[in-house]
């Protein structure tokens, strides 16, 4: 069993305080931008997440770029903080649950989708350049 290492913690903590802040200002400002019964906030969030996790693991897969702690800053800190698979549940079940079946079932292949897809195109990408 590893001890518990401070620094690593430190490094999940500041990604995760980063991640968590980028995501609000990201659903803030695009409830600006478009009204929609879906939120657009937290779809753009999980893509852009699946989009950087898929850069962040093969980066540090196919090069030495990346520390073990810089990986547990961006992976487990960044995108965990950014991406977010609680509020999309939660907004999928209101949608849901309001009767909004038709809305629920495209919030839900959107999130799916689409976060899958950034992380096969990130993937791609930096096989190609890597």
């Amino acid at each position: 069993m590893e001890v518990i290492n401070l620094q690593k913690i430190i490094c999940v903590g500041i990604g995760g305080f980063i991640g968590a802040t980028i995501r609000y200002l990201i659903t803030i400002n695009s409830a600006k931008l478009v009204n929609t019964n879906i939120s657009l906030g937290t779809l753009i969030a999980n893509v852009l997440g699946g989009f950087l996790i898929g850069i962040i693991m093969e980066i540090s897969i196919s090069t030495n770029l990346i520390s073990s702690n810089m990986k547990l800053f961006l992976t487990t800190g960044l995108m965990g903080g950014l991406t977010t698979f609680s509020t999309f549940s939660y907004e999928t079940i209101n949608l849901i649950s309001s009767g909004s079946y038709y809305l629920g079932t495209i919030n839900i292949c959107l999130n799916l989708f689409l976060s899958f897809g950034g992380i096969i195109a990130s993937t791609f990408l930096c096989k190609t350049i890597f």
